[in-house]
């Protein structure tokens, strides 16, 4: 394969750093032409103060990222408030993007951009973590295969404890707190499984002790015909992120995932219990091993590079992410649902 000529427009989302050093992690796949540096933006922002990631790449202004001889794609990691309208700077410029979550406050202006990208053809990439996860993925074709049945509950958390004040400041500077900073990746996973809700039910609170405007402990319920998805944040639980839980039950079968990820040398775990088998697994309990992971974005970025040469059609559609969108701004209380 030849090597995709990429930079990056940003520091300060909070994936920033972690995305240039998945970029890095596959040199054979991607040549790093340089990084704009946005840490001047006036958006609401947690990351960006430290630089190291960087170390040894060129920085750009983003005019000057836009005129290197040969550049192929971007990725875009500023502030949330300024994803969607750099997005759409590259999209006039017909760069294909791998662009962070999420998807912005204004509905109509994401429509914009995803749709201007589907009528030019330019490959877009909603960079929601756990498109990569091969648990999300392998559970995604378990109920497509009707392995666990008719769904009727999904449980998803995305707590942590992370940040201190400094993190819960950042919260409330954005309308929907932690559910719209966070939960989006959740959304994006329960709409590619369920579809589109009857409902969508917010609770967006403050944990006790913090500011009210802080939005750090956050609640949100998806109604289906037969089923209810809860997915829940707070920044406050203690040692949270090996807390974080996916649990899918269906008539047929459950499945429970905790934690979500992991990168720390041992293998990803899955329980599965099972009432019926299918081709691949008998009646009864199993541990699915996934295997160990040593990075988050490694799977996404890979399949970008075949988006953007042509390989593969893009797993995710347009009208995917604008309804994961829609959903998302209905469940941090910035619109009102219509069924």
């Amino acid at each position: 394969m030849k090597k995709i000529k990429i930079g990056q427009i940003g520091v300060c989302h909070e994936h920033a750093s972690v995305k240039i050093n998945t970029l890095r992690l596959l040199p054979d796949v991607f040549e790093l032409v340089g990084v704009v540096d946005d840490r001047r933006s006036t958006a609401v922002k947690f990351a960006g103060g430290d630089l190291t990631p960087y170390d040894g790449l060129k920085w750009l202004t983003e005019e000057e990222l836009f005129a290197q001889p040969g550049l192929q794609a971007v990725t875009i990691e500023t502030p949330n408030d300024d994803l969607v309208p750099t997005a759409i700077r590259c999209m006039e410029r017909g760069l294909p993007m791998h662009m962070d979550k999420p998807g912005g406050r204004d509905l109509a202006l994401f429509k914009h951009l995803v749709d201007g990208c589907a009528a030019r053809k330019i490959p877009f990439q909603m960079g929601y973590m756990f498109r990569g996860n091969p648990a999300f993925q392998w559970c995604l074709k378990a109920v497509r295969s009707g392995w666990l049945g008719n769904i009727f509950e999904f449980q998803g958390n995305m707590s942590h404890d992370y940040g201190g004040e400094t993190y819960q400041n950042y919260l409330a500077g954005f309308p929907g707190g932690i559910m719209f900073n966070l939960g989006c990746h959740l959304i994006d996973f329960a709409v590619a499984l369920l579809g589109r809700p009857e409902r969508v039910i917010p609770f967006l609170k403050s944990a006790p002790g913090d500011p009210a405007n802080s939005m750090n402990n956050c609640l949100a319920v998806l109604e289906y015909p037969h089923a209810t998805a809860t997915l829940r944040a707070c920044s406050r639980e203690v040692n949270g992120i090996s807390q974080r839980r996916l649990k899918i039950c269906g008539t047929k079968g459950t499945v429970d995932l905790c934690p979500l990820e992991r990168f720390d040398g041992k293998p990803l775990l899955m329980n599965l219990t099972l009432s019926e088998g299918n081709e691949d697994y008998p009646a009864g309990t199993h541990v699915v091993d996934f295997g160990v992971k040593r990075d988050r974005y490694e799977a996404q970025l890979l399949e970008f590079a075949r988006l953007v040469n042509g390989e593969m059609v893009n797993p995710y559609s347009r009208e995917h992410d604008y309804l994961v969108q829609e959903v998302l701004l209905a469940a941090s209380k910035q619109t009102q649902w219509r069924p």
